[in-house]
Order: C-alpha cells, then sequence, then structure tokens
C-alpha cells in the first residue's frame, strides 16, 4: 500500500481544502495522474498522483481542510493488493476517522512531493511521536487524541489548557480558539461550588444567538483568509507612504487605439494598464533602488536586479496577486502577451502558487471600478505598489486653453524604510510623463 500525503503545495503553506476528488476506491490511477483538486491559502491547485496502482482509500471527504502532511489518498500497487491492504488497516481507520496527524510512512521510504517545498517540518515531529510507541496502547491514545488544528494547539499550550478537557462548539468536532478561551474563562468557577457559576458556562451560545435571518457568516478561509493576514503584517510592518499625482493620459489613450490597429499586436490585450505597466517598467529602469526588499532578519536592503511585476487581480475566491516573471526584459508585446494569460488563467482560477510568489512591485487597478485612486497597502516582500485610478474626460489646462482631456490619479505606496521621498517622488513623476507623452517609452526604454 502506497499513501500520497498533502504537499505543501505554495511557500510555506500549512494546510489545504479538497475542493474536488477525481477518482474513486477502485479506480486505477497512473503516475501524473491528477486526482484531486485543492484549494490553499494562495490559490486552487491540481494535485497528481506520483505513482501507478488501484485506489484503496480516499481518507477525507471533499470541503475537508487537511493540514499538510497528512495521508488523502491511499493507493494499492498492482498485485500488492492483498499483501500490503491487512498491514496498513490499523493505520488507515484512525486517520480517517478522528486522528488529524499523518498515518505511518509507507515501507518505501519517504513519498516524493511533486510540488511546493516539500512536508512541513511540523508534520515529521508528530508522526514521530506517532510511531514511537510499538505496543498495543498506541492506537487508542491516538483516536482520543482531540481534533485541533496547529495554531489552536499551540494557544492552548500558551494558555496552559488541556485539549482533552475541551469541549468542541462546532459539530464537526473539531476545537477553535474561541473553545479554548472559553475553557480558560471559566476556570475560577469550580472554586466557587455553590455557587452556581456553571451555568454562565453557556458561553458558546452567545456566538449563535445572531439574527441568521438578517444576518449571514461567512467562513474567513483559503484566499481571503491568507489575504487578510498578509495586510495586516504588511500594513503593520512596513511604514506606508503613500503619493499622488494627476496625470493628463489623452495621448497614451489615442496610442493604445493606434496599437490595437498595429498587425504585430493583433490577438493581443492591449489597454491602458499595458502601457502603464511599461511606464512603470520604464521608471525602475531609471531609478532601480525602488526595486528592492528589506531583510529584517540581517538588518539589509535587498536590490533586486529583475522585475517580477504583480498584478492585482479580483477573482471569485478572492484578490490574488500573480506576477509576470522578468517583467522588465520584456517587449510590448511580449509584456501584452503576458498580461492576457495572467488575466485569464486568475479568472479561471487556475493561477498556480509559482505565479504568485517572488513579486518585486505590483500594479493594482481601482479605475475599473470607477474609482478615483487609493492608497494600497504594499504585498509582503514588495518595496512599492501602483494604484491606478478612472480614466475620465475633465477639463484642463493643455497648450494654454482649457479643454476636454483624458484624465486619471495615479497612487505611489512604498516602503518608507528603502525609499525615501525623493525616490518615490521620482519614479511617480517618470510614470506620470510617460503617461503624458508615450513616446519617450521609446527614448527611456
Amino acid at each position: 500500500m502506497r499513501e500520497f500525503k498533502m504537499p505543501d503545495v505554495g511557500e510555506g503553506l500549512t494546510e489545504a481544502e479538497i475542493l474536488k476528488w477525481y477518482v474513486q476506491p477502485g479506480d486505477t490511477v497512473e503516475d501524473g495522474q491528477v486526482v484531486c483538486e485543492v484549494e490553499t491559502a494562495k490559490a486552487a491547485v491540481e494535485l497528481p498522483i506520483p505513482f501507478d496502482g488501484v485506489v484503496k482509500e480516499l481518507r477525507f471527504p471533499e470541503g475537508t481542510t487537511v493540514d499538510v502532511g497528512q495521508v488523502i489518498i491511499a493507493i494499492a500497487a498492482a498485485g500488492e493488493e492483498s499483501a500490503e491492504t491487512p498491514a496498513q488497516e490499523p493505520v488507515a481507520e484512525p486517520a480517517e476517522q478522528s486522528d488529524p496527524q499523518p498515518a505511518q510512512e509507507a515501507p518505501g521510504g519517504r513519498q516524493p512531493v511533486l510540488v511546493g517545498y516539500g512536508v512541513a517540518e511540523s508534520s515529521t515531529k508528530r508522526r514521530a511521536r506517532k510511531e514511537a510507541p510499538a505496543n498495543g496502547t498506541a492506537a487508542p491514545a491516538v483516536e482520543q487524541r482531540p481534533l485541533a488544528k496547529p495554531p489552536v494547539r499551540k494557544l492552548a499550550k500558551d494558555l496552559g489548557v488541556d485539549l482533552s478537557a475541551v469541549v468542541p462548539s462546532s459539530p464537526d468536532g473539531i476545537i477553535s480558539r474561541e473553545d479554548v478561551h472559553a475553557a480558560v474563562a471559566p476556570a475560577p468557577a469550580p472554586q466557587e461550588t455553590p455557587v452556581p457559576a456553571a451555568a454562565p458556562v453557556a458561553v458558546p451560545v452567545a456566538p449563535a444567538s445572531y439574527d441568521s435571518v438578517r444576518e449571514t457568516r461567512i467562513p474567513v478561509k483559503g484566499v481571503r483568509k491568507a489575504t487578510a493576514a498578509a495586510m495586516i503584517g504588511s500594513a503593520f510592518t512596513a511604514p506606508h507612504v503613500t503619493e499622488f499625482v494627476t496625470v493628463d493620459v489623452t495621448r497614451t489613450m489615442k496610442l493604445v487605439e493606434e496599437l490595437k490597429a498595429d498587425k504585430d499586436m493583433q490577438g493581443l490585450r492591449v489597454n491602458p494598464l499595458l502601457l502603464i505597466s511599461k511606464a512603470l517598467l520604464v521608471a525602475i529602469k531609471r531609478h532601480p533602488e525602488v526595486n528592492a526588499a528589506w531583510d529584517e532578519a540581517n538588518q539589509e536592503i535587498v536590490q533586486k536586479h529583475y522585475v517580477n511585476l504583480g498584478i492585482a487581480a479580483a477573482t471569485p475566491r478572492g484578490l490574488i496577486v500573480p506576477n509576470i516573471k522578468d517583467a522588465h526584459a520584456q517587449t510590448l508585446p511580449e509584456l501584452a502577451a503576458s498580461l492576457g494569460e495572467l488575466v485569464a488563467t486568475a479568472r479561471e482560477g487556475k493561477t498556480s502558487p509559482a505565479a504568485m510568489q517572488g513579486g518585486t512591485v505590483t500594479i493594482t487597478n481601482v479605475g475599473v471600478f470607477g474609482v478615483d485612486t487609493g492608497t494600497p497597502i504594499l504585498n509582503p516582500g514588495e518595496s512599492a505598489i501602483l494604484a491606478i485610478g478612472a480614466i475620465k474626460l475633465q477639463p484642463w489646462v493643455h497648450k494654454g486653453k482649457v479643454k476636454p482631456r483624458q484624465v486619471t490619479t495615479l497612487a505611489l505606496s512604498f516602503d518608507h524604510r528603502l525609499v525615501d521621498g525623493e525616490l518615490g517622488s521620482k519614479v511617480l513623476a517618470d510614470v506620470a510623463a510617460v503617461l503624458e507623452r508615450p513616446k519617450r517609452l521609446i527614448t527611456w526604454s
């Protein structure tokens, strides 16, 4: 029997939700065949199986959130089905029903991980504790282990709460943070036995007391949960500064129309975002110091000699920021093709975790929603983010006369630890200058 464990399909991710199984017990699978689709904190990803055989067991149903390192599917190789199945049964049952920890490692050694950076370190440690007792008491101990995710276990440890004494409030039996806090709150009550202090312990009823007709509660998970955590971390770690400039982009809009008719650009995505992206790349080339990252551990500024241009994209699963690798080296047609592919992949929900890693600077186009501009928050690890406002026809002084012109407002947020006001202003001014007179794309590139 061979077991396939939930791999780390992103950078340091600890869990993923099984969205859909493509196989069922009894199906024959081949090496490289996609067996399921999972959603991580970054994207939806299809998982291929790394060996041939027959599906014996799906350890988790669709909709279950599984920790990295847990066995999700068991495969019997041809000729090994009858020999290996009995040996694995004592491990398979607890892993499916109650134990959120990884099952015992298969005889072939450590399973290969096709994507990501391997099994999380914590998973290996939990498996070692499970395998250590070789006597018959091991299985009952595992079955009685309370269900809780790693962050909840850490919280319980920090608060000195014994999880085996905590009663879960959710129907699936998984202990939540609220359950741990509730277990701490009534702790003094048992000392006053005569006083009916046990009754107020009905605190878990409070969250369910909302009006279910007038309110809807939506669990925060997946991409939205990761985005919230990243934005909080960025907002309270990097000192943000935002500068604004209002620009006459009439010539840029005319160039967009000309490029749409250009035979070299046929079939490519040509819009204002394309030229604004190119303008930002030109500004970074003129001021490479802005393309950097702050290394807190080593107290260093890491200068990037490449630009992985992030493009914020709204998807049904939340806001994601895939990036175009080495965008600085791409021609205008190549950049247009990359933008088109990025947007199409994001809309289909097929953006890979690798496409969202390693970004250096980002563009967010809030103008598509009719918004004038905003104060964007940096993506963690990046130095700057440019917000594009709505492009509107406005009265503008042009050549000494007030005329209707296409105008937009740009906002550049940057990390003030490594980008000072002068550098940030020069970058934003260069972007504006290119958009006012896009011929500078040729002279400055």
